[in-house]
């Protein structure tokens, strides 16, 4: 079995000073949920071999976080492709994991997030709020195997649910 964990950045600022959505940051809030939400992963027992996080910085600094709070050692790819990625785009990063990974951390962006967790579980309109975090199981043993309609949804958390 295969476990894709994906998390949404936390809530940006919009207030911030920045040239490109990409250079959006988060804001206090945004901080706050994904230091809750890397506790979360820690007592969750589910913990990725293997992670890859948008580029964008509002992405990367929710996983600085997540990764501290969680005390994930997973290694860490970013990935431009991330930034802006649907369903498919998603789903071509997931097949080409190595098959030694088990649990997979995808970190980025919606509705390519809602939409991508839909398509695995065979549909249904997702809600993702900010910095919330799903994990979807597939019952295949090679990630070049996983495909839409095969997975089930164990949880989606957001970090309200928690406090």
């Amino acid at each position: 079995m295969k476990t894709i964990l994906l998390l949404r950045h936390g809530k940006s600022d919009w207030d911030a000073d920045f040239d490109h959505d990409h250079e959006r940051p988060l804001n206090k809030r945004g901080r706050r949920a994904a230091e809750t939400m890397g506790r979360f992963l820690l007592v969750s027992g589910t913990l990725p071999d293997r992670i890859v996080t948008s580029t964008a910085v509002r992405a990367r600094t929710t996983l600085d976080i997540v990764r501290g709070a969680g005390e994930l050692e997973a290694p860490v790819r970013e990935s431009r492709d991330l930034y802006g990625a649907g369903p498919r785009d998603l789903l071509r990063e997931i097949r080409a994991q190595d098959d030694e990974a088990e649990v997979l951390l995808l970190v980025g962006h919606q509705p390519g997030w809602g939409e991508t967790v839909s398509r695995l579980i065979g549909g249904g309109e997702i809600r993702f709020p900010t910095a919330a975090l799903a994990r979807v199981d597939v019952g295949v043993h090679r990630w070049r195997d996983v495909g839409f309609g095969q997975g089930e949804l164990i949880w989606l958390v957001p970090p309200k649910a928690l406090g």
